[in-house]
Order: C-alpha cells, then structure tokens, then sequence
C-alpha cells in the first residue's frame, strides 16, 4: 500500500538510517522512473509522497521548485527524473546495471522521449482540437524511432532479455498508454500491423515483475487528470 501523500500542515518524516529517500507522487511517470530504478537495482530506500497541488510548506527546502522526484542521497539532493536514475546507476554499478553495452546509443534514444510525453499530455486533456485520426498521426513518427530501433536490437526489450534504462524510461507513459482511449471514448487508430516490436514490449513490461510491483494502470491515471481539469480537490488518497 502506497504512503498518504502528504499536504500543507504535515510533518516531515524523519529519515530512516542506512536508507535513501524519495520524494515522491504516487500517479507521477516521472516520480515512477525513478521508483523503477531502484526498485530494479534492489536499493535500500523509503518513499515519501508529496500531494503537489497542496504541498509541505517545508518541502521546498527539498526541492525549491516543490517538484517531484527528488532524491535525498544523505549528502546531497538530486532531482528530475534522468539525473537520478542516472546518479543511481553510477553509484551502484554492480547492483543489475540498466544501460545496455551502448550507452550512448540509449541515452540518445532517451532524449527522443520527451515529445512523445508532450503528444499525451496534450492528447489525454484535449488541448488541440483534432481527431484520432490526427493525434495518431502526430504520434507515429516519434513511435517510428523505437520501433525501428528495437526492432534493429532484435530483443523484446531495449535493454536486452530484460528491461534497461530505456525500458524504465519509456514504460511510464507506456502504462498510460490506455488514458487516452479513457478520455476520447475510443483508441487511436493504428493499424493491426503497426508498431508489433513496441506491442510485444508492452506486454512484456507489463508482466515484469518490477514493474508489476508499482502499477497503477491508466484508470487511475485519469482519475488525477480529472481532478486536474475539473479543478476538485486533489485527493490523490482516494484513488
């Protein structure tokens, strides 16, 4: 069962010896990145989630942005998603290294992430007024790029018989992926034959057990749009 998000008034938890910390949002891809790595690479660590319409007044002592994540090593604290899942690979080498044999093949492929997560967002809240038709067509050069480059991996995951970092880092918004036929009434119309490395990635991410652990699955996430477009009460407890 996930920690209560924490809201205006709360205490900070105190630290727990021997343990790192994050800050965290129970429904965040970006919090959850984060939570996949170290749940991948078995590192001691306690969560702390953070409500982020109706924060801590002491967590921007944490994260002056009061953003989430942010990771509490003890001497420092790190933030934004890619740094601290790449901090938590370098100081933990020989905990299930997640970079394949080409890193910096995988960070390139990492970068090309981001305007697939801005195609979501502006499709699940219905920014732009288009059809499916449209917002499908919008996604599938971005989608090109990592099928053709599984593809060329000739694995069910980037990362190889098992999930890597490009894994942990796309799966976020891959487990969202349903939001969108939640909020249009209907799923964008790809053809059967598109994308058939990315559909069995899918499904093999779905039935890892890392990321299995940490589901939440796109219902819920749709219920933290809602409260998001409706202006309600961020009660992210109750979901």
């Amino acid at each position: 069962m996930a920690s209560p998000h924490l809201t205006t008034g709360s205490q900070q938890p105190p630290k727990i010896e021997g343990k790192l910390r994050l800050y965290s949002m129970q429904f965040c891809p970006y919090a959850q990145r984060a939570r996949l790595v170290l749940k991948a690479k078995n590192i001691p660590h306690d969560i702390v989630n953070i409500n982020l319409i109706n924060k801590p007044e002491w967590y921007t002592k944490v994260h002056p942005e009061g953003k989430v994540p942010a990771l509490d090593t003890g001497s420092k604290i790190v933030v934004e998603s890619l740094d601290i899942a790449d901090f938590l690979d370098a100081e933990y080498p020989n905990n299930n290294p997640l970079y394949s044999s080409d890193k910096n093949r995988d960070k390139e492929l990492i970068k090309k992430i981001a305007p697939i997560t801005d195609l979501f967002y502006k499709c699940v809240a219905k920014t732009e007024n288009k059809s499916l038709e449209e917002w499908a067509k919008a996604f599938v050069p971005h989608l090109e790029v990592f099928e053709r480059d599984l593809a060329a991996r000739g694995t069910t995951f980037f990362g190889g018989d098992k999930p890597g970092m490009v894994d942990y880092m796309l799966w976020p918004w891959g487990e969202r992926a349903g939001t969108i036929a939640i909020a249009h009434g209907a799923q964008l119309p790809f053809g059967s034959d598109q994308f058939p490395c990315l559909r069995k990635w899918r499904k093999a991410m779905r039935e890892d057990k890392i990321c299995s652990e940490i589901y939440n699955g796109p219902e819920k996430f749709w219920k933290c749009v809602e409260m998001k477009l409706k202006n309600l009460p961020p009660d992210y407890d109750s979901i």
